[in-house]
């Protein structure tokens, strides 16, 4: 029996059982008298009966004993269904106490959603305060007009629409991970980010073509000024011939005129140095001494020679690379024909220019730097006091004077850039050599400078050169430009 599930049908139907198996006891009366008289209708009728007629032999106060088995299968009922009334009680009380709880968590978390709103809306104020703000500055640098604050404003605008954008995301991150409805966006969010940078470049793409056009104007100005000019104090055939030239590809025949260019505008150079160490009051001879390191006599055209190998040696100084060493660049390896199309462009487009006046508008320019720092290895220290006073100094901090002397500097300059730019123009590169001191004269590869011709009269007999004025060139076409050499008597101490 124990073993049995018991139901709520059972227990009545058992409790019913107990009722009717057993007899009523003896004080049991009937309230109600109108209940007799409907004994025909009533199914217990004959059952009362027979129990009044047992009931009278029966003592009317002692009850009538009930059969042991049917008492404890009545207790077992009343405590079964005891038992199940305090489960049911139990579930209840759980029932119970877990809604309060989820209702308490519910609580907390709407607390909690309501007070990081607030602190959300707090910092958007904050915010829309701070673009006000910033917006407010943009407007006091317009008037008056200061680049700087405006600049600084710009920035402080959009660090703070930044900060507002960055808070609507966090906004709709929150309404994402709760699971409420995000609101519709206007655009896209990497659009609006994106924007402002967008503006920013159009501006400056802008600003940069109206410099370029600016440059090229002063470039086509520069470059009409200069033809003309040139055209008008150098007249000449070969000037024509090499304007000429140079409309097609690079020739080794150009490039021997620019080196002979080159070398007069060199000698020219080393001539109003002279000049000016004569008008300073200094010993020629001294003077040259001290700056080229050659034994000098009084001769003014050995002064001369000496003061334009030293300009030579100086602007010459790395020929070789492709910077003169004045970076580490290394393009001619990386794309020789892109480089050597640039160079010859390049050299196109400074053949008709001032280089006072370019580097007026470009100071900083390749060819800017390589006059700046050749210019501060050209004279010692002592001798440029004395002969150029300080108005040279800034040329050493990487400045151009406005001074003839400068100018004069920057004529051989250019010139010897531009026989640089050519020279890596051409495929493949001219090289260049040099004659030592006491080294046999050879015609086919040098020329004196002392002796009229072309170096191969009688006077050069038992000569050997004193000291190199001017390197020499051998072309890929097996052309040769002959190398400026001062000849000495052999055994001279000169």
């Amino acid at each position: 029996m124990a073993s049995k599930a018991v139901t709520i049908g059972d227990l009545i139907h058992r409790v019913a059982s107990s009722c009717l198996s057993n007899r009523f006891p003896a004080n049991y009366a009937i309230s109600d008298g109108s209940d007799l008289d409907d004994e025909d209708d009533d199914p217990f009728a004959d059952f009362g009966d027979a129990a009044d007629a047992q009931e009278c032999r029966r003592s009317p106060d002692k009850p009538a004993p009930r059969p042991a088995g049917a008492v404890e299968e009545q207790d077992e009922e009343v405590r079964k269904l005891k038992i199940w009334e305090e489960g049911e009680e139990e579930k209840r009380r759980n029932n119970v106490s877990a809604t309060v709880v989820v209702a308490a968590a519910g609580e907390k978390e709407r607390v909690e959603r309501a007070g990081d709103a607030e602190a959300l809306m707090a910092e958007v104020f904050d915010a829309v305060s701070g673009v006000r703000r910033a917006y407010a500055a943009l407007q006091g640098a317009h008037c008056p007009w200061d680049p700087d604050r405006m600049r600084a404003a710009d920035a402080g605008v959009v660090a703070e629409l930044r900060h507002l954008a960055r808070l609507r995301d966090r906004f709709r991150r929150s309404a994402a991970s709760s699971g409420g409805r995000i609101p519709r966006a206007s655009a896209q969010p990497l659009r609006e980010a994106v924007a402002p940078y967008e503006a920013e470049l159009d501006d400056l793409r802008r600003q940069l073509q109206g410099k370029q056009a600016e440059v090229d104007g002063l470039k086509e100005k520069l470059a009409t000024a200069t033809s003309r000019r040139n055209a008008r104090l150098h007249p000449s055939k070969k000037h024509h011939h090499i304007a000429a030239a140079t409309d097609g590809a690079p020739t080794a025949e150009l490039f021997v005129a620019c080196a002979e260019q080159a070398r007069a505008a060199t000698r020219g150079f080393a001539a109003h140095l002279l000049h000016l160490l004569r008008a300073a009051g200094l010993d020629p001879a001294a003077a040259t001494r001290s700056i080229t390191k050659i034994p000098v006599n009084s001769s003014p055209h050995l002064a001369g020679h000496a003061l334009e190998a030293h300009a030579t040696a100086v602007l010459l100084g790395g020929f070789e690379h492709e910077s003169f060493y004045l970076d580490g660049s290394l393009s001619s390896l990386l794309d020789p024909a892109a480089f050597r199309r640039e160079r010859y462009a390049q050299y196109r487009d400074m053949r008709g220019m001032d280089p006072g006046e370019l580097l007026g508008v470009l100071p900083t320019c390749a060819f800017g730097r390589y006059a700046a720092a050749k210019f501060a290895s050209l004279l010692p220290p002592r001798v440029e006091e004395a002969v150029l006073g300080g108005e040279h100094r800034e040329a050493g901090n990487g400045a151009h004077p406005r001074t003839p002397f400068y100018g004069e500097f920057l004529r051989a300059a250019k010139a010897v850039w531009l026989l640089h730019l050519l020279a890596f123009a051409l495929e493949p590169p001219p090289s260049h050599f040099e004659a030592g001191r006491g080294a046999e004269f050879h015609p086919e590869y040098m020329e004196s400078v002392v002796v009229a011709g072309r170096g191969t009269g009688p006077g050069t007999a038992g000569m050997v050169v004193g000291f190199a004025v001017a390197p020499g060139f051998k072309l890929c076409n097996a052309a040769v430009v002959r190398a400026r050499v001062y000849l000495v008597p052999r055994g001279s101490r000169q």
